[in-house]
């Protein structure tokens, strides 16, 4: 029974307190009602977050979501590059096509 009730519950209260952790000045955050933003100060249980150029809010901690940026430390991934196709040839055949429906 603790397994099925008690253990889920600690595991979901440990990642929201690990995700309030995270919250740093700096971080891009979103919010629970899908706002995207910077985090530039954090005061107790308020956090004030840029959501634009010179447009600053004040939001609760718990209504952060999630963290969207990673530690700057990490250094960003290199983007793919898509590998390049090769080109057709001009000999080959075109596909073949179906004849038009004539109902």
């Amino acid at each position: 029974m603790w397994f099925l009730l008690i253990r889920p519950q600690r595991r979901r209260q440990q990642a929201a307190q690990h995700l309030l952790t995270q919250i740093g000045v700096g971080k891009e955050i979103v919010t629970a009602g899908g706002l995207f933003g910077t985090v530039t100060a954090l005061e107790g249980d308020e956090v004030r977050v840029e959501i634009a150029d010179g447009i600053e809010v004040r939001i609760a901690k718990r209504a952060v979501a999630a963290v969207v940026s990673e530690d700057e430390e990490s250094g960003e991934q290199p983007e793919e590059q898509p590998e390049e196709q090769p080109e057709e040839q001009p000999d080959e055949e075109p596909p073949a096509t179906l004849p038009p429906d004539s109902a």
